[in-house]
């Protein structure tokens, strides 16, 4: 294993943790490439080591999941001792597909598929079963990928599009929003028993109806109305309602 792969793996939890408007998540990245970089001929004090850090300090975004994989892939160019220009051209095309594919991975599968088996979990056994079955599978995921992306970017240097095409990523892409729909379809029913468990038909009724506008709303009327939004929204007229009603 390359030495500084975990250190630099460690760190990559935290890339965005000095996110600017300027650089974005530059700066993280290239917290996470220093130990990678640092062995570099001359070390710390040399002037290859500088000009990468000052390269991996440049404005950079991608999903931060998948980071890993640009800043191996940079890492491994800058020790081949690939001109600068294409080192800087390779750090401009790949945040573009690296947020895509976490995006699509993560955000649309990954999350609401553990999401709603935790949910479904939560309702149906002792509630704490739902948080834990959640954290322990979204982690398992979360960290296998960070681990396989700094992993994968490392290995294939200037060819890190190669690591993109994997047959287990291309799968998981074309099964993760029909696992999230299963998922989350499965837990609908299930929240919605356990949630009015004890209202009577015509309060049942009420909830139904108030989930039915939600859905139009944000479908047909207020596109950028978001679930939480609507939520809090409905929550407080209720509030009020009920006031009103005393």
């Amino acid at each position: 294993m390359k030495s500084g792969m975990v250190r630099a793996w460690l760190r990559l939890f935290a890339v965005q943790g000095a996110w600017n408007f300027e650089r974005l998540q530059g700066i993280g990245a290239a917290w996470a490439s220093e130990p990678l970089l640092r062995d570099l001929p001359g070390g710390p004090e040399g002037e290859r080591y500088r000009d990468a850090m000052r390269r991996a300090a440049s404005f950079f975004n991608a999903h931060p999941y998948f980071a890993g994989l640009a800043v191996g892939a940079i890492a491994r160019a800058e020790h081949d001792g690939v001109p600068a220009s294409q080192v800087e051209r390779l750090r401009s095309t790949l945040p573009a597909p690296l947020g895509s594919v976490g995006d699509r991975l993560f955000w649309a599968g990954v999350l609401p598929t553990t999401s709603g088996l935790g949910l479904a979990l939560a309702a149906t056994m002792p509630w704490a079963l739902g948080p834990a079955v959640f954290l322990v599978l979204y982690n398992a995921v979360h960290f296998m990928v960070r681990g396989w992306a700094l992993r994968a970017g490392w290995e294939n240097g200037m060819l890190v599009s190669r690591a993109l095409g994997e047959p287990w990523l291309q799968t998981a892409l074309r099964i993760a929003v029909p696992f999230s729909l299963a998922s989350v379809g499965f837990a609908l029913p299930i929240m919605g028993s356990w949630l009015t468990d004890g209202l009577t038909w015509p309060a049942r009724g009420g909830v139904l109806a108030v989930a039915v506008l939600g859905v139009a709303l944000g479908k047909w009327v207020l596109p950028t109305l978001s679930g939480l939004r609507f939520g809090l929204s409905a929550a407080g007229l209720a509030l009020i309602v009920g006031w009103l009603w005393q």
